[in-house]
């Protein structure tokens, strides 16, 4: 099967390079797509600076990919993911708590896949799961969060397979007076309805990670679903 796919950036990569880039992103070292062109325009143009938006075609035969919208997994499973990456901020007893109770318990062996498909965390929606460890928002609030402002999913290249099977197929100009602008407006818009709707909108039968704790939760757990 093939797969078209793009990634934004501020230059054109025409053969993204195995073992290159931060590894302090979501999900580790790795080479960061999404299957819509507009939303790799939105992150390659900068403020004042035109970008790009790559094109790429991926053979995805044979490739081993962990897609976290399986209904095998649930939002845990990819936040446990993020805990092994992002720099998380641990400001009480129960922050911590809930970290090593998460990794402990919903941890995947992300590493043995060649592709990942799930959220992408940016600012506004690293700060929804910042929430949720700290006990401030209900597993259903992070799952609402995740969904505003349409991010989208992020598909990510993981193995040196993977990388040797995408291939270039051209580039589209992302220019930053409408594109960055796009990008500033879908944040503001999920920030807004996260604080307006989601982050006080409590309702009976909530699950805080408090109780995910207490009750020993696992994944198979039907409340987590």
């Amino acid at each position: 099967m093939i797969r078209k796919l793009y990634h934004g950036s501020s230059g054109i990569i025409k053969k993204p390079i195995y073992g290159h880039g931060k590894t302090y992103n979501d999900y580790g070292l790795g080479f960061y797509c999404t299957d819509t062109l507009e939303m790799a325009k939105e992150w390659g143009a900068g403020m004042g600076q035109d970008g790009y938006a790559n094109c790429y075609e991926l053979d995805c035969s044979a490739l081993k990919i962990l897609d976290l919208n399986d209904e095998k997994f649930c939002i845990l499973h990819w936040l446990t993911v993020l805990l092994q990456n992002r720099e998380f901020d641990v400001p009480s007893g129960l922050t911590l708590e809930a970290k090593e109770y998460l990794l402990r318990n919903f941890t995947i062996d992300y590493e043995s896949y060649d592709a990942i498909i799930g959220y992408r965390a940016d600012d506004s929606y690293f700060s929804f799961a910042q929430d949720f460890i700290n006990g401030t928002i209900s597993y259903r609030q992070l799952n609402n969060a995740m969904h505003l402002g349409k991010l989208g999913q992020q598909f990510v290249l993981k193995s040196k397979i993977a990388f040797d099977r995408i291939r270039f197929t051209g580039y589209e100009i992302a220019e930053s007076g409408e594109w960055y602008e796009k990008k500033m407006a879908r944040d503001k818009s999920a920030r807004r309805e996260y604080f307006d709707i989601e982050r006080n909108r409590r309702q009976r039968g909530d699950l805080y990670i408090t109780q995910i704790m207490d009750e020993e939760m696992m994944a198979d757990d039907p409340r987590l679903r």
